[in-house]
């Protein structure tokens, strides 16, 4: 159960290229934003469409899949964890930052109509 505390789950479709960051220490990190979508009628009984953007910040071995094969557009599942963090921006302003950290990344759909992974 302990496992349930924090514990995210989406499915989306990645929003612009990824952005990947060679440590020194040679682990890599990739970045990107993924949406997801609900839809439910409004009082005019209208399906209307609401759209969710979430950060996503893999490391390591889920960093070079996403690298390899998750480009823009492309549908993939996320399992990991919601991590908060603060900076300062370059006007000395603190700003406050939730991300998900991924630890598990599904690689479904098809991206320009191709299935293979590589």
């Amino acid at each position: 159960m302990s496992t349930l505390k924090n514990h995210v789950q989406l499915i989306g479709n990645v929003g612009q290229e990824p952005t990947i960051t060679n440590l020194e220490s040679g682990k890599k990190v990739a970045r990107l934003s993924l949406d997801t979508n609900e839809y439910y009628k409004n009082s005019e009984g209208e399906k209307v469409q609401s759209t969710e953007w979430h950060t996503i910040v893999a490391w390591g071995k889920t960093a070079e899949i996403i690298e390899k094969y998750a480009g823009r557009g492309k549908e993939i599942g996320v399992t990991g964890k919601l991590k908060s963090r603060s900076y300062e921006d370059k006007d000395g302003i603190k700003r406050y930052v939730t991300e998900v950290e991924a630890n598990e990344i599904l690689l479904l759909g098809t991206k320009n109509g191709n299935n293979s992974a590589g």
